[in-house]
């Protein structure tokens, strides 16, 4: 079915939630794809969503508890399955962002048809990838659980909190991938700056170290990266079993319902010219 690709599309936010509703059939179908798509033909299959970000934390926990002798400061007899569990969460974290936001740009390019020949919501396909995202965090908190009860042998009951913790991030990671999607259409560059972005980040979060390393005058600075509060409650509530700073989670929500509000406007007021480019 032939559409008007310049046709005006809503920027409300009934609107938003009312698409995601109508096609969330279409959302799961389209996620599944993605997630089976990404190792299709390789001997292992999916069981590659649980290697990868093994051997990753492996080999970090090796450069920089072996190598640079890096301390979390939990206490005198530090092991390295400690510092693995609590770099472990900051890597979880960084993956689903940096998943999503370096596939946002090429969102559109990647689905001309998409956009000139079918009927089709152009707006949830960031969504399908923050949806895939979101299955390999999954599957890696899952393992991260079962490392921690083996070593420690127990679960903090805080654990249960952690969806409230990440929720607000999911949110902030939505619409900064329509704002990435709808830009990307028209700067083809963007996606190879977004790489250079999410690596820098990987090392400007308290991923590797803790916060504290940092002299006083500059951890303000890291405060700014929307990762770190993120990951210090993280870990607050899956390796401390404190309980989350609510008040800090609810600007943090705020803030993060303006940014995906702003990305959808923006992907839904630019989404008229995307068929001029493609």
């Amino acid at each position: 079915m032939l559409i008007n690709p310049h046709a005006g599309q809503s920027t409300s936010l009934f609107s938003l939630l009312l698409s995601l509703w109508r096609n969330r059939q279409l959302l799961l179908q389209m996620t599944k794809r993605e997630v089976v798509g990404r190792y299709k033909g390789s001997f292992l299959g999916i069981l590659w969503s649980f290697l990868n970000p093994l051997l990753m934390l492996i080999i970090y926990t090796f450069v920089f508890s072996v190598v640079f002798k890096s301390r979390w400061g939990i206490n005198t007899d530090e092991t390295k399955s400690q510092f693995a569990i609590v770099l472990f969460v900051g890597m979880i974290v960084h993956g689903l962002f940096a998943e999503v936001i370096n596939r946002a740009p090429t969102l559109i390019t990647s689905n001309v048809n998409f956009v000139k020949k079918v009927v089709f919501p152009l707006e949830i396909l960031p969504s399908v990838t923050l949806t895939a995202a979101l299955f390999h965090s999954l599957i890696s908190l899952a393992v991260l659980m079962a490392a921690f009860l083996l070593f420690n042998g127990y679960l903090n009951w805080t654990a249960i909190l952690i969806p409230f913790v990440l929720f607000p991030l999911i949110i902030l990671t939505l619409g900064f991938a329509w704002m990435l999607a709808s830009l990307g259409v028209f700067l083809r560059d963007l996606g190879q700056t977004t790489g250079m972005v999410t690596m820098a980040m990987l090392f400007f979060s308290p991923i590797f170290y803790p916060v504290t390393a940092l002299p006083v005058e500059l951890r303000p600075w890291l405060m700014i990266n929307p990762l770190t509060f993120i990951i210090e409650q993280a870990r607050a509530v899956l390796i401390w079993g404190d309980l989350p700073d609510w008040g800090g989670l609810g600007i943090y929500y705020l803030v993060s319902l303006g940014v995906a509000w702003a990305g959808y406007t923006l992907f839904q007021k630019m989404r008229k010219g995307f068929a001029d480019v493609l």
